[in-house]
């Protein structure tokens, strides 16, 4: 099970759930509180737990790239941010976070992204990710 308070660890996991596992082991869990998938392109799928983690795979390999927090997650990133902190004070505690344009996201070299709601700026969601996640082989799931 999910826990939810449980530190958000960048290249590793949150929520006691690691990057790299494979899909068959979260059948369970995604039967009983797994919303109905999202399709990212052809060969990511994402789905959404309890409002608490969303995990996102890679269907040529079935391993999980990314697990980004939701509302009901109380976990920390580095021991000082969480989800409803103003993006200033994120910035103030972890300068490597850089605003991607294009993303529309904050990223960090160290492994996370952060998304903010643009009216107030205060972090919405905390991912976190696998180092492959932009090597030219990433989508045909060789990692």
């Amino acid at each position: 099970m999910i826990d939810l308070k449980a530190p958000i660890v960048p290249w590793a996991g949150m929520g006691n759930i690691k990057l790299y596992s494979h899909i068959n082991e979260f059948y369970t869990m995604i039967e009983q509180h797994g919303k109905q998938p999202k399709l990212l392109g052809k060969y990511l799928i994402s789905f959404e737990i309890d409002n608490s983690i969303e995990l996102w795979f890679n269907i040529l390999n079935g391993k999980l790239f990314k697990i980004t927090t939701l509302e009901n997650y109380n976990g920390i990133l580095f021991n000082k941010i969480r989800v409803g902190m103003h993006i200033d004070e994120v910035i103030k505690l972890e300068p490597s976070f850089i605003y991607d344009e294009f993303e529309e996201v904050y990223c960090s070299s160290k492994g996370v992204y952060i998304e903010t709601d643009p009216l107030n700026n205060t972090v919405l969601w905390i991912s976190v990710f696998i180092k492959e996640i932009d090597d030219s082989d990433f989508i045909r799931g060789e990692w």
